[in-house]
């Protein structure tokens, strides 16, 4: 299996994003996570973004 992880300043954006799409077209054929060098919450534009795309982050 494949694993990968998604590292930013504050996994909050961008390495959400990315982890949720590797997620969505990675399937079980990958193990994905999101990490952060600071302590944060995901952006609410963030999950707004993700949901007009039709992806669910909230969890």
């Amino acid at each position: 299996m494949i694993r990968i992880m998604f590292v930013c300043r504050k996994n909050s954006r961008r390495s959400q994003m990315a982890e949720a799409f590797a997620r969505v077209l990675g399937g079980d054929r990958i193990e994905v996570a999101s990490s952060g060098l600071a302590a944060s919450s995901i952006d609410a534009l963030t999950i707004i973004a993700m949901d007009e795309v039709g992806i669910d982050i909230r969890d």
